[in-house]
């Protein structure tokens, strides 16, 4: 699977700072950082995903440039944001959308064990 390596080592860089409980998945067609057994954060070629409220969506995307919603098949994922890798140029850009996923990380519901 291929993803945006210079991305994912940014974005681990924050992740560790901030969590210890940090594992690494390849899914979705790239890789996805789940902090405390839950997804927040996902690297594709062009673009990263973040997992924030999902109540918060709509209000963030009114004023995000670069952003919008997963769709995953057919259906709109609320709550998980595609960002496109052009708005995260700097590191202020990228801890933005990552301090928006851990936040939501302590409340959001574990994923599903096989």
């Amino acid at each position: 699977m291929a993803y945006n390596e210079l991305l994912a080592d940014r974005v681990r860089e924050i992740l560790s700072a901030a969590s210890e409980n940090i594992t690494e998945k390849q899914m979705f067609g790239g890789l996805c950082f789940m902090v405390n057994d839950k997804m927040c954060v996902g690297v594709k070629t062009d673009k990263m995903m973040v997992r924030i409220d999902p109540g918060k969506s709509e209000k963030v995307l009114e004023s995000a440039t670069g952003a919008e919603m997963m769709v995953h098949g057919n259906r709109v994922m609320k709550g998980y944001i595609f960002v496109d890798i052009n708005e995260l140029h700097t590191k202020k850009q990228l801890q933005h959308w990552i301090k928006m996923a851990l936040e939501f990380n302590v409340n959001a519901k574990s994923s599903r064990k096989k």
